[in-house]
């Protein structure tokens, strides 16, 4: 019976793959290791968090021992690696954070891997080590040029992207040194449920709700390349069924955006929900669809950030070509599913932002790494 370890299991793309993976593997064991900062959250687990099937593990990658101890435990066969520190702005602010989670916490996992699988020999043919990386390794494109491919020359500009390129280099060594195996994929920009609200879309929505500023980078120009999050969870799973040890796969949606129509798009969306549901105007007051406005007049622009990458676009016909993906949802469809989840999730949002959930998890929640 296959075994996963998902490392990052209770933030956004990790909790999202944990729930595709149970429904799409029935009787597969998942172990979850998260710790269970600020962006990973248990409530993400809801629905499947008492399955059998499902061990929760609060515990930090960085921490030595405790990854070799879970591989051991739980005759893991397969690591999915999606613990990371991922918001730009905040590498901006504070970097070491970054370096320590991105580069030291992924030495630790490939370390115990390297132990477990290969040094003991635990492992059983068809052990993978899967790392789920970023194209923002890759740097920034000009208007006019051609999508990254995954031989595209790594240029990152921030010390998030710098970190993930570090962590994404140490991957490919363990396996050309030791032969681990592994298989990498660097993916555009993901939304949908359960991300947490300071990435442009979430952060949108919810200052659409509350009658809130939205802020715009620079002149809101800078260009995305977007995919729905179940979607990215699909990819991850036919890389890991199909994909060969040591290639690295791009995932993207061929759906690239300008953010400033990203946020216009929303607030179309949001006009259109409140002008179709009044109920909403009374659960969400403050924002100016309640009285009619659009709410396209809280849009403001303000100073971009440093560094701020103009354009990313992935060339996905690697994994197209090689493993037969495609993304199921456009951008509209993925947006409205995304926008439907946060007006039926509004306990959630507003827990994780106020941080009573975490007050509430490290007060009554704990459990036993032996």
């Amino acid at each position: 019976m296959p075994s996963l370890l998902v490392t990052g299991g209770a933030g956004f793309v990790g909790a999202n793959f944990v729930h595709y993976w149970l429904g799409a593997h029935p009787g597969d064991r998942v172990v979850v290791l998260d710790a269970l900062t600020y962006a990973g959250n248990l409530e993400n687990l809801a629905g499947i968090r008492e399955r059998p099937e499902l061990t929760v593990v609060e515990g930090d990658i960085r921490t030595a021992g405790v990854a070799a101890m879970l591989l051991r435990q739980h005759q893991i066969t397969t690591i999915v690696h999606f613990a990371a520190e991922s918001h730009v702005d905040r590498s901006i602010q504070g970097p070491d954070a970054f370096v320590d989670t991105n580069v030291k916490g992924t030495h630790q996992l490939l370390k115990a891997a390297r132990t477990v699988w290969l040094d003991e020999g635990l492992g059983a043919s068809g052990v993978r080590f899967h790392h789920i990386s970023t194209d923002e390794v890759y740097g920034s494109l000009a208007p006019d040029d051609p999508p990254f491919v995954e031989t595209s020359r790594y240029s990152p500009n921030s010390p998030y992207a710098a970190s993930k390129a570090a962590a994404d280099h140490l991957v490919r060594a363990y396996h050309h040194t030791y032969g681990l195996p592994v298989t990498t994929s660097n993916c555009s920009n993901n939304y949908g449920p359960y991300q947490f609200p300071e990435k442009l879309i979430p952060l949108m929505l919810v200052n659409l709700l509350d009658g809130k500023p939205l802020p715009v980078y620079g002149d809101g120009r800078n260009v995305r390349d977007w995919l729905y999050v179940e979607d990215h969870c699909r990819a991850i799973d036919r890389v890991i069924s199909a994909g060969e040890v040591g290639e690295t796969y791009n995932v993207g949606g061929r759906n690239e955006w300008k953010n400033i129509d990203i946020v216009r798009l929303l607030c179309r969306l949001v006009d259109e929900a409140f002008a179709r549901d009044r109920s909403l105007a009374g659960r969400f007051p403050r924002s100016p669809a309640a009285a009619g406005r659009s709410v396209e007049d809280l849009i403001t622009f303000v100073k971009d950030r440093p560094g701020h990458d103009r354009r990313y676009a992935i060339d996905a016909r690697k994994i197209e070509r090689d493993l037969g993906f495609s993304p199921l949802e456009n951008f509209e469809t993925g947006i409205r599913k995304t926008l439907a989840w946060y007006l039926a999730n509004e306990p959630w949002w507003r827990a994780v932002m106020d941080g009573s959930y975490h007050g509430w998890v490290h007060t009554n929640y704990s459990r036993s790494m032996g």
